[in-house]
């Protein structure tokens, strides 16, 4: 396997991937849909909507998948009718919510950049008019526009899939709503897991150099770090890399540690572990951890070799879960479009439910849920502002991958599924192990408003006791053991 065995799947990924559906480009929906500039107050008592999706740079793939989560949120529970069958980004149209129509007034492109995803919200909410927003997707991106949201009282933005720590942890604007865990929530378990299951003592960590690979890192190393294990390596490459191997030759060899952990997204995914292949030898799975974008698909490019490596969590649970609930939710994907070119599919026209079944779909599809049951709790009422934001963060979502509720910060206080990905018959699948049930973003006591934002040496590997460790519940066959 010393020559490469990854595929093109993760060039979906690309820059290109994300700007379709026809019409204007910077908004994301169709030319005659466009709203006309105002001054960013509502129309009357109306929620005019803007979505910051992502449709340039590393997770430009995305585009769809996300404007398709808030839509189909929207269709169940607002009465909205998206206005094609066969893309999200066309728009949709008849939302509302104990009287209070609910129009989209545009789509934000944002790039990945913070300096971008500031341009986008002040064209929606200045220029168009949007007094809601949805998003934004990635890290550094969160922490910008929970900022702008901080300086606009009058705002109420519900953050779309954003995972980096700062956003609620840091800035906690009361206007800004988190209804997902962050993405050191996401690898809850997974160290204690591979320190007392696997008998990994030491691990060396990859990560992109931005807030969500920081965040992502920290989470990991402050849960090896606590039941006793070591960081040897951290390495940090910057995000949209694409030649990963002086990265690479900063890692340990295969024989000097016990294992590695990657948390390298978007298109940097198959470019890292191309040049792992190529610059340290074969993959063994047992010797490998990874974060969100260790999928099956992704794997399974890779070829069985990669089986034994483990998986943190992410907004969704892996397809062997399957409640009756999270059934209900996949098919109600599949009734409200005919194809959705989602990420997974290589952004051509695939079964809706496949990017639902995916958290960046689901994170903006709880966002679009929480919107419209907080304009169900004030009766449509949103001219009193702080009612309307304190309605929010008092909500508990019944969500079909299990109950959200927020903390003090108004983040997600939210269950973590960790898996494996196993063979079966020559084809690489992901197996849930574990759930660890109940993590806020203070991750134990780690993490608190006083400690420094996760980053390249931060934090420090130190034994603590957490509250999950030796005590996730163990799934077997899809069913939780509880």
């Amino acid at each position: 396997m010393r020559r490469s065995k990854v595929l093109t799947l993760f060039m979906a990924l690309a820059l290109t991937a994300g700007c379709g559906g026809g019409g204007n480009a910077s908004s994301g929906l169709p030319a005659d849909q466009k709203q006309p500039a105002s001054s960013g107050s509502s129309t009357g008592n109306g929620i005019r909507l803007g979505i910051l999706g992502q449709c340039e740079g590393p997770f430009g793939g995305f585009h769809e998948d996300v404007v398709a989560g808030t839509t189909l949120a929207l269709a169940r529970f607002a009465g909205a009718s998206p206005s094609s069958k066969t893309s999200a980004l066309e728009g949709f149209s008849g939302a509302k919510v104990a009287g209070t129509p609910i129009e989209l007034v545009g789509i934000g492109c944002g790039d990945d950049t913070a300096d971008r995803i500031v341009q986008e919200v002040r064209r929606l909410v200045e220029q168009l008019g949007a007094n809601v927003i949805i998003g934004p997707l990635s890290g550094d991106e969160g922490i910008a526009i929970a900022e702008y949201a901080k300086a606009h009282p009058d705002l109420t933005v519900l953050a779309g899939i954003s995972g980096s720590q700062e956003q609620t942890l840091h800035v906690r604007a009361p206007n800004y709503f988190r209804f997902y865990g962050d993405g050191a929530i996401w690898n809850a378990g997974l160290g204690d897991l591979l320190h007392n299951k696997e008998g990994w003592e030491t691990v060396a960590v990859i990560a992109d150099d931005y807030s969500f690979g920081h965040t992502s890192a920290a989470g990991f190393i402050a849960d090896f770090c606590a039941v006793g294990g070591k960081v040897t390596h951290r390495v940090f490459p910057p995000l949209g890399t694409t030649d990963y191997s002086s990265y690479i030759a900063q890692l340990p060899n295969p024989d000097e540690v016990d294992g590695y952990f990657w948390a390298v997204g978007g298109t940097g995914t198959q470019a890292a572990l191309e040049a792992f292949v190529n610059g340290k030898g074969d993959l063994t799975g047992k010797q490998h951890a990874g974060n969100l974008f260790f999928n099956p698909d992704l794997a399974q490019a890779l070829g069985t070799d990669i089986a034994g490596a483990y998986v943190g969590g992410f907004a969704t649970l892996p397809s062997d879960v399957r409640t009756p609930e999270i059934e209900e939710y996949l098919a109600a994907a599949d009734k409200t479009w005919e194809s959705i070119p989602g990420a997974l599919s290589g952004n051509k026209p695939a079964k809706p439910s496949v990017a639902a079944a995916f958290g960046f779909f689901y994170g903006y599809y709880t966002a679009g849920v929480a919107l419209a049951e907080a304009l169900e709790a004030v009766g449509g009422d949103i001219t009193d502002v702080p009612a309307f934001h304190k309605a929010i963060a008092g909500l508990t979502l019944d969500l079909p991958y299990g109950d959200i509720k927020l903390d003090a910060n108004r983040s997600g206080i939210v269950d973590v599924g960790l898996s494996r990905l196993v063979n079966e018959s020559g084809k690489v699948v992901q197996q849930t192990v574990a759930i660890v049930p109940g993590v806020d973003q203070t991750f134990g006591g780690t993490f608190s408003p006083d400690t420094p934002s996760p980053g390249r040496d931060s934090p420090a590997c130190a034994k603590r006791d957490l509250p999950w460790a030796g005590k996730a519940i163990t799934v077997v066959n899809g069913v939780p053991q509880r």
